[in-house]
């Protein structure tokens, strides 16, 4: 009789566990963000960003290499990292420093530069220098194009060929009247002060080209850059921090995703994460729930073909690229 007892309470007890999580499931969740330009229309092919403007084929970070992304490839998106000058400019690199992509070290090779950047002490970092300081170099210096070939290396004059270092508002300027549906994908780098600078710059430049307000998602992270985002600028979408995206997915992938609080605008994740064990993020039903809460789901960094074609498949609204012009050679296959 015990026994029976028991069984009935264990079943039952399992009845309402499964009845909860029909229930959570069912539920509409709340929409983090009630319109987004991110989201991909319903049977349309995935966005194209051009991930630091494209760096196959250009060199990453310059005029030259945004100008082509947009003007010639077409890309959808532009992706890439600001940092903070030191008189106050917000300007496009992928690390704190710049011994890496241009001859502000003269004529030695990569690997020289790598070697004395290894003390910190050795590199010449953005936010030591003016905006004038960084613009005399010429960025596409150590370039190699598909034959191995330094085609930029002997440029004097970087500024007439776009190979100078980028301004946010330079790119909204260059793009604004012919481009007014381009989009943007930045990240603040810097933390702290300069953080919270660089935010009040970047949003005071974006107020010139109301247009691109709704057209760019800014991420970090910092989570006191994080917050200042959240608070002082709201008009501006965000993408989910490293902890938030973790929980987002954690949720998701348990099925209890009606609990998660986050109102970022857009996931950007690799396809998978090592954390002891391989953690696959490209799933068909993560990009579904992600979708139900209007988050547009965005891979990076996509450079394979086959690669490309299985996340176009499985219906996200962006791939970041290196090569635009590869995935847009894939994406061709699909229309």
């Amino acid at each position: 009789m015990k026994k029976h007892l028991v069984w009935k309470i264990v079943i039952g007890v399992l009845a309402a566990i499964f009845t909860f999580m029909l229930i959570i499931n069912v539920i509409p969740p709340k929409k983090n963000v009630e319109h987004s330009p991110f989201l991909k229309e319903e049977g349309a092919l995935p966005m194209i960003a051009a991930h630091r403007g494209g760096g196959v084929s250009n060199p990453e970070n310059t005029l030259l290499a945004f100008r082509e992304a947009v003007n010639t490839i077409g890309v959808d998106i532009i992706e890439s990292d600001l940092y903070l000058t030191k008189d106050g400019y917000l300007v496009y690199n992928h690390n704190a420093y710049i011994d890496e992509t241009c001859n502000v070290n003269g004529d030695l090779s990569l690997e020289e530069v790598k070697t004395l950047c290894q003390k910190e002490e050795n590199r010449h970092y953005i936010s030591d220098m003016t905006l004038a300081q960084l613009q005399q170099y010429n960025f596409g210096y150590y370039f190699e194009d598909k034959k191995g070939e330094r085609i930029y290396k002997d440029v004097t004059n970087p500024q007439e060929q776009g190979l100078q270092i980028a301004t946010a508002d330079q790119l909204f300027a260059e793009f604004y009247e012919s481009n007014p549906e381009l989009m943007f994908i930045v990240e603040i780098k810097n933390s702290g002060e300069a953080g919270y600078k660089a935010c009040r710059i970047l949003h005071e430049a974006l107020l010139q080209y109301p247009n691109y307000l709704d057209r760019i998602v800014v991420g970090t992270f910092h989570d006191e850059i994080e917050e200042e985002l959240k608070t002082e600028y709201p008009d501006l979408f965000r993408g989910a921090p490293t902890g938030t995206a973790a929980k987002f997915i954690l949720t998701q992938y348990l099925g209890v995703n009606i609990f998660d609080r986050s109102d970022f605008a857009c996931l950007q994740i690799p396809t998978s994460y090592r954390l002891g064990i391989e953690i696959p993020l490209d799933s068909k039903s993560l990009i579904a729930r992600a979708h139900r809460r209007n988050i547009a789901v965005q891979y990076w960094t996509i450079n394979d073909a086959d690669e490309m074609r299985r996340l176009i498949e499985l219906g996200c609204d962006c791939i970041m690229t290196d090569d635009p012009q590869l995935l847009k050679s894939v994406l061709e296959e699909y229309r």
